[in-house]
């Protein structure tokens, strides 16, 4: 479904497993970077008032999500660190060359397409290696919400994009692209890292 090019090495798990409090603290702040991301949705495109709707709902439930990885890390004792720029986000990124408006917008929801796809397929990897089984189960139910927020944000790409650009062309470009990114992440205890 996902149809990423490069599936994480399922070693990583070893990594996020010995470094669970610092996995979690950069799980917090990419859900807060989701929530974020779509409220520039509705600030950047308020004309849209379907895309308008469905950020405004998916706001609420990533800082749910934010709100249910503090309780993880209460429950272990840790607070959460500082934030750190997620470099792979960054990398992925320099794939867009611009554009108008709508260009803009459509490279806008592939990219957030792209990060929820990786997250889901991160969370799977959690879901099916980690050894505490909470957070299995956690992982498992996130998964299935990162995977309803990667079609949702390519169904949008498809429709604004319809009539102007290729999207699908676009984005098996940009799994081609993302396949070559991820290659240098994965070693961290991150979860895009």
């Amino acid at each position: 479904m996902l149809r990423l090019k490069l599936p994480t090495d399922p070693r990583w798990v070893n990594i996020a497993e010995k470094n669970i409090n610092e996995i979690l603290t950069d799980h917090a702040y990419c859900e807060q970077k989701a929530a974020s991301s779509a409220i520039s949705f509705i600030i950047q495109y308020p004309e849209y008032p379907d895309l308008v709707d469905a950020m405004s709902a998916l706001a609420i439930e990533e800082m749910e999500h934010f709100q249910m990885v503090m309780e993880q890390m209460k429950k272990r004792g840790c607070s959460l660190g500082r934030d750190r720029k997620d470099l792979y986000v960054g990398e992925l990124r320099k794939f867009f060359k611009g554009g108008d408006r709508i260009r803009q917008m459509v490279d806008s929801l592939l990219l957030a397409a792209m990060i929820e796809a990786r997250s889901c397929e991160r969370f799977r990897v959690l879901s099916e290696g980690l050894q505490e089984e909470e957070l299995k189960t956690f992982y498992g139910d996130l998964m299935k919400s990162e995977a309803m927020h990667y079609t949702m944000f390519l169904q949008f790409a498809r429709k604004f994009g319809d009539g102007i650009l290729d999207v699908d062309k676009k984005w098996e470009d940009f799994l081609e692209y993302e396949a070559v990114v991820i290659k240098k992440f994965g070693v961290k205890q991150e979860i895009h890292g």
